[in-house]
């Protein structure tokens, strides 16, 4: 399947000038649903969304730069600011899910995936290369609530990552270096509320960042790239799929031994929960696109309704 950009529509960067471009998708396009769902968090300071426009803040292999993205009539229209502006432009078609191939998707096994599928047709599986950067997020996620999670995520990048370039509506930042993740010092991870074997992990994780990036972009199948991640030490099944999700936009990988997806998909699917073995068995029959249909199952609206109170989360920072 081929999508296209109008190159004609860029303009050169120089002397600080954005760079500007229209992608035209040949499908439908739900930008909130496709890039939006990278954000980690409301206070997240990589992803911004300000209205109608979607910021981002990106580390290229020219420099840093800023991406916002806007629908339109005309298509998506995207500015890009900073030493990596050009290559932000270069990657908006796969960051819109361009790569992302429904080839043998078929959404009639389930009324409710038909349905949503029928009401959402611009759901799209964003891919964003950046492989590390995906990584050191989910292994901060591990084991914690997202209320955590996300202030980890904020806290750390906002102090160790580097301020995003052009009019952003708010400071942002750019995810550190995988050397600048080496550099954080144990008291700011444990501000942050990152436990030892998760800093640990990334810090591990960031001395081989350029041989994992390079061998996850070589792994043909999920297996392969469950193989190439799980070799790490304290990186299991759970954070492989959540870094193939974001990094590749990986249309299978189900997050296997999340606290809530199990749940969610029986409900919608049976109108009960069930368990990973249970939710594995439920999505079979999209096999290549069981990824897809969570993110329709998401999209539908339909939650299993909350039975008690939230978990209430655990504050090591004082000991």
């Amino acid at each position: 399947m081929t999508l296209a950009t109008d190159a004609s529509a860029a303009e050169p960067a120089h002397d600080g000038e954005p760079l500007h471009t229209v992608y035209r998708p040949r499908v439908p396009l739900d930008l909130d649903r496709t890039v939006g769902m990278l954000r980690r968090g409301g206070g997240d300071p990589t992803t911004v969304h300000d209205g109608p426009v979607i910021w981002r803040a990106l580390r290229t292999p020219a420099g840093l730069a800023t991406l916002a993205l806007r629908a339109t009539s005309d298509g998506i229209a995207a500015t890009a600011w900073g030493a990596g502006a050009e290559h932000a432009i270069d990657r908006v078609p796969a960051l819109c899910g361009a790569l992302d191939d429904p080839d043998g998707f078929d959404p009639s096994h389930h009324p409710l995936v038909a349905e949503a599928a029928r009401r959402h047709p611009g759901v799209r599986l964003a891919r964003t290369d950046e492989v590390f950067d995906a990584l050191a997020c989910a292994i901060i996620e591990q084991k914690v609530t997202g209320m955590q999670a996300f202030g980890a995520w904020r806290f750390l990048v906002s102090r160790f990552g580097e301020r995003a370039p052009g009019p952003t509506p708010r400071p942002m930042f750019a995810v550190p270096s995988p050397e600048a993740w080496r550099r954080i010092p144990s008291w700011s991870w444990h501000r942050a509320g990152v436990e030892p074997p998760q800093s640990k992990t990334i810090v591990r994780a960031a001395e081989r960042a350029d041989s994992i990036r390079r061998a996850m972009l070589a792994a043909g199948t999920g297996d392969d790239r469950d193989r190439v991640l799980t070799s790490l030490p304290g990186v299991g099944l759970w954070t492989s799929a959540e870094t193939r999700i974001r990094a590749l936009g990986d249309a299978d990988a189900v997050s296997v031994g999340d606290y809530h997806l199990a749940h969610e998909v029986g409900f919608a699917l049976t109108g009960s929960r069930t368990d990973d073995d249970g939710m594995l068995a439920l999505l079979a029959p999209w096999a290549g696109h069981r990824q897809r249909v969570i993110r329709l199952i998401f999209a539908s609206g339909v939650r299993e309704p909350r039975r008690g109170p939230r978990l209430a989360p655990e504050n090591h920072r004082s000991r």
